[in-house]
């Protein structure tokens, strides 16, 4: 079990689950690939271990990306937004983000683009 310091868990807002969101983007594209959940123990040990781990809530457990798929996600950065309820991972994707084997989970449906 990791960690996570008390300085930065004094500032995360959590759901009442106790989670909160977690957006991993793209470093070489700039892509937002993917969101997720964490808690405490998942930033923990991304911060440690550099690779992006998150907490499942359908099978109640915490995944590392790629573990199973090989599409993992090497972290470089991690930065918490200003209100302390979601962070942002930078990465390093190899393979695809999306479950559905996409490289992005925000490719398939464009809502509103530019005039």
């Amino acid at each position: 079990m990791s960690t996570l310091d008390p300085a930065i868990a004094a500032r995360l807002k959590r759901n009442e689950a106790g989670l909160f969101s977690a957006v991993a983007q793209e470093r070489a594209t700039g892509d937002v690939l993917m969101v997720a959940w964490m808690d405490d123990e998942a930033l923990a040990r991304t911060l440690e271990t550099r690779k992006g781990t998150y907490f499942s809530r359908s099978r109640n457990e915490y995944w590392v990306k790629g573990e199973t798929s090989g599409h993992t996600q090497y972290v470089h950065e991690v930065r918490l937004d200003c209100d302390g309820d979601t962070v942002l991972l930078i990465v390093d994707q190899e393979g695809a983000a999306c479950h559905t084997g996409t490289h992005t989970c925000f490719d398939s449906d464009l809502l509103l683009a530019r005039p």
